[in-house]
């Protein structure tokens, strides 16, 4: 059993006020519904997990006849913080779940080959995260005015979604977040956290996330080239 677990509980404030960005449109459906009819539409997913806000459930279920294709679906309310909301659908999976996939509700243009191959290496090392190698020179600032080294770009990834795991190796590595009341911003530093390896799987297409309003026209452009 597979379970996908999509985190959309958050409000996005980097896009401004009164702005939830999971909702905006783009190539004709709002963010979340490409991100909901990627998973709902990958093979090896069984079911789908919807972490949103209070009050948001009514506007989530409209979404479903159109883009849940089927595959049974449940929503399950956010936390205070991303790991919370997290945590929330990580326990909600159905029993019998082995391999869950964590995705961020704001990133609609993850491909159904990237979802298989990270939930290939988790069956392997436990662990996986969608990755791509960083191409831009990277400095490091303790101001943000003044640069104090250089970054060796040949060591740094960036991380995206999904996140995919055994299951009881994100329990196992969430609880020891929330029992040293620690924040982190994505499910694998958790699993640093514990000592367990992760690994990387470069994905063959782009795949990024609604983060900023300039994001919305590269991203409506990758959606309509079917990306």
């Amino acid at each position: 059993m597979i379970s996908a677990v999509i985190v959309a509980a958050g409000r996005g404030t980097r896009m401004g006020p009164n702005i939830d960005k999971l909702f905006l449109d783009v190539a004709g459906r709002p963010v979340v519904a490409h991100t909901w009819r990627r998973f709902a539409a990958a093979r090896e997913v069984d079911e789908v997990i919807l972490v949103v806000r209070a009050g948001m459930e009514d506007a989530f279920h409209e979404l479903a006849p159109a883009n849940a294709g089927g595959k049974p679906y449940r929503l399950v309310p956010g936390g205070a913080e991303r790991q919370d909301s997290v945590w929330n659908g990580v326990q909600a999976v159905a029993p019998g779940t082995e391999i869950v996939l964590i995705q961020d509700g704001a990133r609609p243009c993850t491909s159904e080959a990237l979802i298989s191959a990270t939930i290939a290496a988790a069956r392997e090392t436990g662990a996986a995260v969608a990755a791509q190698r960083v191409t831009d020179t990277i400095k490091e600032s303790a101001d943000g005015q003044v640069v104090a080294r250089t970054l060796e770009r040949a060591r740094l990834w960036a991380v995206q979604t999904p996140q995919t795991f055994q299951l009881p190796v994100i329990r196992r590595a969430l609880a020891a977040v929330r029992e040293q009341g620690l924040n982190v911003t994505d499910d694998t530093a958790a699993c640093e956290l514990i000592g367990q390896s992760v690994r990387l799987v470069p994905g063959a297409t782009p795949n990024p996330k609604v983060t900023l309003p300039a994001d919305l026209p590269y991203i409506d452009l990758l959606l309509r080239a079917g990306c």
